[in-house]
């Protein structure tokens, strides 16, 4: 999760992003997939033109005759933009303040440098530089001479599974003992709320939540127990929804936070495939999982810029196997920081690769994106992860088919570990530890019931969403919680397959 110090200026990235979408979206128009009027005001917003997005999107929308998915669409757009202004909040005096804690003596002229050479994210908007948020904390991690610069060099507060530690080799070595792949199940009981601010809603008006719930998945998560909601009512999707939730509705109170909860218990595993080279069999996937290595705009698109990338990755390399292997170290060097709100993003695995830093659903993604474009499956994960402490973490990762495994954990943004043991070194291709729950087994799809206002987060499911009628309940409006008890384990409790 460190980052060396790119010499790309950001505003050259930026453009080199505006020239990617539109090469992506184009060929989406030309498919008939876009409408030309969103297009175009995608492709203002992607310059930093809001004030001309905005009177476009007023015009449009005052036109006899639009149809319903175009005027949604837009509308969406206009909301985007109200989020990107969000998360690009700050001036330059502002990050300078917030840097001048770490670096008390910070020169402007390094700034200026830093900024230049991409490190310190920001947009320019209406013809006005607007910083990232996240801009000062992520330079550190972006950067080893910020890094050194720090007047207190604390460690990053990262989580206990993301380096080699005793739970990663006893799932090791149970796997080889037990000849199975998933081994040492824990109980754990869980409560996880929302809580809306008081008076985001007016007094009486019905509050509808929907917090993430587990789907069962036989070998990593099982034995899923419902336990209590608050209030009592509430609807439990259906297994067979991708992103699984548990619906609530309750009504505003005047001057009082409404809260929501579920509590539940779920079996977890870890889980270690041996993956020996000899035995792989280069065997093509089976044709229903065809849809596994199709792309999936916007977020998983095969584009020129995308397919050079994976030529310079892969070469002539045609072994299915070391191909996944060399594309999950390329993603793998991706350096980790904090990323915007996934909603504002047009292409996240196109951003991913041209930003030049990503965050763990963003360099999911663009794995994902990379394997499919080679002819191998890959699907999403993502969930919570915790600890045994009190570190807990909202995290995507996913799965890649090869024969003859079939479906294997990978988590590329812990990635490979710095340990003698080969197995544990590379753990997470191939394993997964048994401290994360997985919400969801895809990104971007309907809950049940659906919402009918736009999603906080129109990609990934985690947090939770909450709406009311008169529209989408956004992040700064409500906020979360995840509690958890490791319960005591169960005498002669093992996975059901494998």
């Amino acid at each position: 999760m460190t980052g060396s110090d790119s010499p790309t200026p950001l505003r050259l990235r930026a453009l080199r992003l505006v020239a990617l979408l539109l090469l992506s979206t184009g060929a989406a128009v030309a498919a008939g997939a876009v409408d030309p009027l969103v297009q175009r005001v995608i492709e203002q917003i992607e310059a930093g033109q809001f004030a001309v997005a905005g009177r476009d999107i007023t015009d449009v929308l005052a036109r006899d005759g639009i149809d319903e998915a175009t005027r949604r669409e837009l509308l969406f757009q206009r909301e985007r933009m109200r989020r990107i202004r969000m998360d690009f909040a700050l001036d330059a005096e502002a990050v300078k303040a917030r840097l001048r804690h770490e670096i008390p003596d910070l020169h402007d002229a390094e700034f200026a440098d830093w900024e230049r050479r991409g490190l310190i994210e920001y947009r320019v908007i209406d013809g006005e530089v607007r910083y990232f948020n996240r801009a000062p904390s992520n330079l550190f991690r972006l950067s080893a001479e910020a890094r050194a610069r720090r007047a207190d060099p604390k460690p990053f507060r990262d989580g206990p599974m993301e380096a080699p530690n005793a739970h990663h080799r006893a799932i090791v070595a149970a796997a080889r003992e037990q000849g199975r792949s998933s081994v040492l199940p824990r109980r754990v009981r869980v409560t996880q709320s929302l809580t809306v601010k008081a008076d985001a809603v007016p007094d009486g008006e019905t509050i509808r939540a929907w917090i993430p719930y587990p789907r069962a998945i036989a070998g990593q998560q099982e034995d899923i127990r419902f336990v209590r909601s608050e209030p009592r009512t509430h609807r439990i999707a259906s297994e067979s929804a991708m992103q699984r939730t548990v619906h609530l509705e309750r009504a505003a109170r005047k001057g009082r936070p409404t809260r929501f909860s579920i509590t539940y218990e779920v079996t977890l595993f870890g889980r270690h495939v041996a993956i020996d080279p000899a035995r792989a069999d280069g065997a093509p996937p089976p044709a229903e999982l065809v849809e596994f290595i199709a792309e999936r705009p916007p977020h998983i698109v095969f584009d020129a810029n995308m397919r050079l990338f994976s030529r310079q990755i892969v070469g002539n390399e045609t072994d299915l196997l070391r191909i996944a292997r060399k594309l999950y170290a390329a993603v793998d060097r991706i350096p980790w920081a904090g990323a915007r709100e996934y909603s504002t993003i047009p292409n996240i695995a196109a951003h991913a690769l041209h930003v030049g830093h990503a965050d763990c659903g963003q360099q999911t993604l663009l794995l994902m994106t990379l394997l499919r474009m080679n002819g191998i499956p890959a699907r999403w994960q993502s969930g919570m992860v915790f600890s045994d402490g009190d570190y807990w973490n909202l995290h995507d990762w996913g799965q890649v088919w090869i024969a003859p495994w079939g479906w294997l954990p990978m988590d590329v943004t812990t990635g490979h570990m710095d340990d003698p043991d080969p197995s544990v070194a590379g753990f997470y291709l191939g394993g997964l530890d048994a401290y994360r729950i997985a919400f969801n087994d895809d990104f971007g799809r309907d809950f049940e019931p659906p919402k009918r206002h736009f999603r906080s987060d129109t990609v990934d499911s985690q947090r939770g969403e909450a709406e009311w009628d008169g529209g989408n309940l956004y992040y700064d409006q409500w906020d979360y919680d995840f509690e958890w008890t490791i319960l005591p384990p169960a005498k002669g409790r093992q996975a059901k397959t494998r």
